[in-house]
């Protein structure tokens, strides 16, 4: 997506998380039962997915124990005690168990879930319906639709469609074809796809998979109190919203993101997105809670859940990055968050500058540390005084 080295995100909060993996680093090297662990693995023993987790070193994948995926040969397998030291290793978490993701504390949620991230590839063939969830789950379509949005964070019908568009994602990103990609994301048509990208990718998936090609974005730069802003937006709503000193670099950066798509400046005051930006610049001046902009950009399920919380932070209040981890049900996942919030591509509209560390410090910012500090004590001095 951005260019490397685009986010300058390095924060105490950070520095704390990384404790934990340097420690689960040195267990990994300690000895470990691997004779044992990989018979937990033959067995796909899920009283084992707290204990270690697998890597494949074919494909740079890692497991929980119990993933439902096809095992590997012994010879390509690697254990960690944690996904810390997996990532550490390069290796990157499985989409079908998730072992980056703290387990739902509701054991009736997580079976739901599982089915979910185990079936979706035959959803092309057996629907999901909350009926069939209550039968794998144990609970009442009613209770269990209730119990799974608490903690999960979204229903089951949004889950099942972030998973999708994920799956389809990574199809496109690996090269299918668009046919073959949609089946393997477990849609059941070209229709469905096309219609369910429109929400979620903002493009359709032949779009996405050439890089945004055919796609138009306008922008504008305006001078702030913080810098400059740039402002992109598609016909569905604003895709990018950066800070800086440099105009040509704030350009680079978007092109960088949407290397195939047309980009146009804008010089019209009287345009809509100009009226977007408005909305923006009042709230880097600490005028408006919250812009109300329509947004047009891209999420993982993960994603979707910092930034929805994130915009529940009240006005002149700041969260720390764990206890956004704890909102959304993932405690263990504060270093997690904090890239959420580093990937965060619509500054100010999606607060990400609101999350501090847990020592009260500032922590980092993609837009620079000065410019936190300065959207944070705004904001807080407009609530003082009433005028938010």
């Amino acid at each position: 997506m951005l260019a490397a080295g685009y986010y300058d995100f390095v924060s105490e909060e950070l520095e704390k998380e990384k404790a934990p993996m340097k420690a689960a680093q040195r267990t990994d090297k300690s000895p470990m039962n691997e004779a044992v662990a990989w018979e937990s693995v033959l067995q796909r023993d899920a009283s084992a997915d707290d204990r270690f987790l697998y890597g494949v070193t074919t494909t740079g994948i890692y497991c929980r124990p119990s993933c439902p995926s096809r095992r590997p040969k012994r010879d390509n397998v690697a254990f960690f005690s944690s996904a810390e030291a997996a990532e550490h290793a390069g290796f990157r978490a499985c989409l079908r168990c998730r072992p980056n993701r703290a387990k739902s504390s509701n054991p009736a949620v997580q079976r739901a879930r599982d089915y979910i991230d185990n079936h979706i590839t035959d959803l092309s063939e057996e629907p999901i319906t909350l009926e069939l969830l209550g039968e794998e789950s144990g609970l009442s379509p009613y209770h269990l639709q209730r119990k799974f949005k608490e903690l999960v964070g979204l229903t089951p019908a949004q889950y099942i469609r972030a998973r999708k568009s994920e799956r389809l994602k990574d199809e496109l990103k690996r090269g299918e074809t668009v046919s073959r990609a949609t089946f393997g994301a477990g849609y059941s048509s070209s229709s469905r796809v096309y219609g369910d990208a429109n929400a979620r990718l903002g493009m359709t998936p032949a779009t996405y998979r050439r890089g945004g090609a055919g796609m138009r974005i306008d922008y504008l730069t305006v001078k702030t109190s913080l810098g400059t802003l740039l402002v992109g937006a598609t016909d569905r709503g604003v895709c990018a919203v950066t800070l800086g000193d440099d105009e040509k670099y704030l350009e680079a950066a978007l092109e960088s993101e949407y290397p195939a798509a047309a980009r146009s400046r804008v010089t019209a005051l009287s345009s809509q997105l100009a009226t977007w930006v408005e909305e923006i610049v009042a709230a880097v001046d600490g005028e408006r809670a919250r812009p109300n902009v329509p947004l047009d950009v891209q999420a993982s399920v993960f994603q979707w859940k910092v930034w929805r919380e994130l915009q529940k932070i009240p006005f002149g209040e700041t969260r720390t990055y764990t206890e956004i981890a704890e909102a959304i049900g993932s405690p263990r996942a504060a270093r997690a968050v904090a890239s959420a919030c580093a990937t965060n591509p619509v500054s100010v509209v999606i607060p990400c500058h609101r999350v501090v560390t847990r020592g009260g410090g500032l922590g980092g910012y993609r837009w620079g540390i000065e410019r936190k500090r300065r959207l944070v004590e705004k904001e807080h001095s407009a609530r003082e005084r009433g005028t938010s």
